[in-house]
């Protein structure tokens, strides 16, 4: 592990880590020195944080549902209004209103449940190459003759990610991705949920555009978050490897639907994800 995989680690679980400047207020870092459109991971990421402030240790996130309003700017800071709606004997409900410039860019709503024995079941882990056989992200991306813009290398710098073979010839378009921190971290239970919501917007919706024969950063395509929802199986092992796998049941209407599941290497489901965004090509 290099020191600047180590630095961008830290400089990740930084950005995450929101700050309390008065009750229920909290502050979240800015993530690029000059003005762009935020990553939405990140805005639901330090959401997270600030929810699970204050929150019984105990309890841990089992999900969370946003909606995301208006782009924010990543050369500013972002505001967090926690409001703590429900404490019950095994529930607690928090709902965050995210702000810039005095209004509202996302709106957040995360449940956290004590621990609790009970019925058990999940679906398989599909049959994928180890992400020892799997490519680099970046030499993927060089492979096919792509290049990430800048601000993309710099916010995947935290972690290492390693595409697996493209899927072939099923019902749905699908894809499968390893990833995992770059650096061990070693973090709490709460920061490993903040840290998988951050990177549980890496690439989903984007699978929407394969029927298509399309990417995110095809000539003419733009699209955004709309909604997006994280539920959190268990804790997951960020500095472990996790396959993230991706397929895309419908779009139409300028949207597009995907879902996900994530995996630890070891098979067991951690987390599962949905997300709808808002697809436009421009024609001609």
């Amino acid at each position: 592990m290099t020191d600047d995989a180590r630095l961008a680690v830290a400089e990740l679980r930084g950005l995450l880590s929101v700050e309390e400047i008065d009750t229920g207020i909290f502050r979240g870092a800015a993530s690029a020195e000059q003005p762009g459109r935020v990553y939405g991971g990140q805005v639901v990421a330090q959401a997270l944080d600030a929810a699970a402030r204050g929150i019984d240790p105990e309890r841990q996130a089992h999900s969370l549902h946003a909606y995301f309003l208006r782009a924010g700017d990543s050369g500013r800071p972002i505001i967090y209004r926690v409001l703590p709606d429900f404490d019950g004997g095994s529930f607690s409900n928090r709902r965050v209103v995210a702000m810039q410039g005095g209004k509202p860019i996302l709106n957040l709503a995360a449940s956290f449940h004590r621990h609790e024995e009970g019925l058990s079941h999940a679906v398989a882990m599909p049959d994928v190459p180890e992400p020892e056989q799997c490519p680099d992200f970046r030499d993927a991306l060089a492979a096919a003759g792509q290049k990430l813009p800048p601000f993309l290398v710099h916010r995947l710098a935290s972690f290492d990610i390693r595409p697996c073979p493209p899927v072939r010839g099923g019902e749905l378009p699908q894809r499968h991705q390893w990833f995992r921190l770059a650096h061990p971290l070693d973090a709490e239970p709460a920061m490993q949920r903040v840290i998988l919501a951050y990177a549980s917007d890496f690439a989903l919706v984007s699978t929407a555009l394969m029927p298509h024969g399309l990417g995110f950063f095809s000539p003419g395509v733009s699209g955004a978050s709309l909604d997006h929802a994280v539920w959190f199986h268990q804790t997951p092992p960020m500095d472990d490897w996790l396959l993230y796998t991706m397929d895309s049941p419908w779009s139409g209407h300028a949207r597009g639907f995907a879902r996900g599941a994530i995996y630890s290497r070891g098979g067991m489901l951690v987390a599962s994800v949905a997300q709808e965004g808002l697809l436009r090509v421009k024609q001609g």
